[in-house]
């Protein structure tokens, strides 16, 4: 155990978060998404796993270490629900909290077409699988900048 860090937070995971850079994209998704068939294609080339633990759960320990992207509107984006765009899940609902408590302030979660999705987790930096088992429960984070000390 290290002081500090939320103890879901393993050593791959802690690894590949740390080797991100600027822009980096990582996807966080439920037990129905193709995980490992998908993170084969991204940079890191093999899923990372945060079991036995929801989505809002494992983005909240994701993000207590990994500043979102400030530079772009689509830092946080979730899957949208197919034929209603609009619909924001309860799972959905749940990770939306946690971004915001995670950065201090209400922030965007973009909704994504499906099979848009897909392919933007296709260019991922990498991929974490959690133990989410609700529908849509699919997110992807792009790593942003830590300023120097004032």
């Amino acid at each position: 155990m290290l002081k500090g860090l939320d103890p879901l937070l393993n050593a791959d995971v802690l690894y590949a978060l740390r080797a991100m850079g600027h822009g980096d994209r990582l996807v966080i998704c439920d037990t129905n998404f193709p995980a490992d068939a998908i993170a084969r294609q991204t940079v890191f080339g093999e899923l990372l796993r945060i079991d036995n633990v929801g989505a809002a759960r494992a983005v909240a320990a994701v993000l207590s270490v990994l500043p979102l992207d400030t530079f772009i509107d689509d830092a946080a984006v979730r899957m949208e629900v197919v034929g209603h765009p609009g619909e924001v899940t309860p799972v959905q609902q749940e990770v939306q909290a946690a971004i915001d408590h995670a950065e201090g302030k209400p922030w965007p979660l973009v909704g994504v077409e499906r099979y848009a999705f897909y392919e933007m987790a296709k260019s991922a930096y990498c991929v974490i699988a959690t133990g989410e088992r609700r529908f849509y429960g699919c997110f992807i984070f792009s790593k942003g900048v830590i300023p120097p000390e004032a």
